[in-house]
């Protein structure tokens, strides 16, 4: 197995999140142009860069593939935060590998997204490929949707968004796969009714 807490793309260098990260990871995080399309996620809490940048270390360690911090030149700034990594709710038999990408707004347009998440996916099926690679979105973010495409992923799930504080939300899922009964049965643990499955 490679070891994946350094990891490169023509553009991009990934690295596993260090202290000196974790001011630039909260300024992406707190930047509510960030969460246009899910309002309430923006973070307010000062310390969460270095929970991030410790929740992304913890599971390195546990899992052999988490979130890295993204640069796009070797020694320049953070400029995202992206990856594959195991929630800590998904520790069941098997879990899977939430395929996660937040950029700062300056670089958007850029196609960062797209590139670090195609290495991403390498590193989860290299890491654990018995784990199935979801993306949580929204559905009304269509950046976000069309990146899930463009990596390959197919929407298997649609139904509401139930930790959302929008109502009229509408959750997808976006899977390297088609949804197996474990699959089925984690999502619904979730929240996610079968009824929500799409193309089963």
């Amino acid at each position: 197995m490679t070891d994946w807490t350094r990891a490169r793309t023509d553009r991009l260098w990934l690295d596993v999140p260090v202290e000196q990260d974790a001011e630039r990871l909260l300024a992406i995080h707190a930047d509510p142009a960030s969460w246009r399309h899910f309002p309430s996620g923006v973070v307010t809490d000062p310390k969460a860069g270095a929970v991030m940048v410790a929740a992304s270390r913890r599971r390195f360690e546990r899992d052999g593939l988490a979130y890295w911090s993204v640069r796009d030149s070797e020694d320049g700034p953070v400029v995202g935060r992206g990856g594959c990594a195991v929630p800590d709710e998904a520790l069941g038999a098997r879990g899977w590998w939430n395929l996660y990408y937040r950029f700062d707004q300056r670089v958007l347009g850029r196609g960062y997204a797209t590139e670090m998440g195609a290495r991403a996916i390498e590193a989860a099926h290299d890491v654990a490929p018995e784990r199935p690679v979801l993306a949580y979105l929204v559905e009304h973010n269509h950046a976000s949707r069309r990146t899930a495409e463009k990596l390959g992923l197919r929407l298997v799930w649609r139904g509401p968004d139930r930790d959302n504080p929008d109502p009229a939300a509408i959750r997808l899922v976006y899977l390297d796969r088609a949804p197996d009964d474990l699959l089925v049965a984690d999502l619904a643990a979730q929240g996610m009714s079968v009824d929500g499955l799409v193309g089963r």
